[in-house]
């Protein structure tokens, strides 16, 4: 797990790929960066691995790096390719299956703070 990184604390952080490699017949994530408003996770996912319909209270941003996945939002079903970027809103329902070994890019959001009209203007 990263250290918990000031909000206000610039930082690097590098060799991410070599440190979160495909493993065959898995799963694997990498805290890079944690703090209080926002958390970076890479996850790699060999072919067939997939996460089950789950749901989270933060906005969340993803990005397909590698590979070729299938993508469930709210029921609704497509295929990312390389750089193809989803949001999920809080609470948004959603699932996954890497259709080749794929590399991904998760960011979440604490939007706890922000204002009603902010979330739904």
């Amino acid at each position: 797990m990263a250290k918990r990184t000031p909000v206000a604390e610039p930082s690097f952080h590098g060799n991410i790929a070599a440190e979160v490699p495909v493993v065959t017949e898995s799963t694997t994530s990498r805290v890079v960066l944690d703090n209080r408003l926002l958390r970076v996770v890479e996850f790699t996912f060999d072919a067939g691995e997939l996460l089950t319909e789950h749901s989270s209270p933060r906005a969340v941003v993803v990005q397909l790096l590698e590979g070729e996945m299938s993508f469930s939002l709210e029921g609704e079903e497509r295929t990312l390719h390389p750089a193809d970027v989803v949001y999920l809103a809080p609470g948004a329902k959603h699932a996954l299956v890497a259709k080749t070994p794929c590399r991904m890019s998760l960011v979440m959001v604490d939007v706890s703070e922000v204002p009603e009209e902010v979330l739904h203007g």
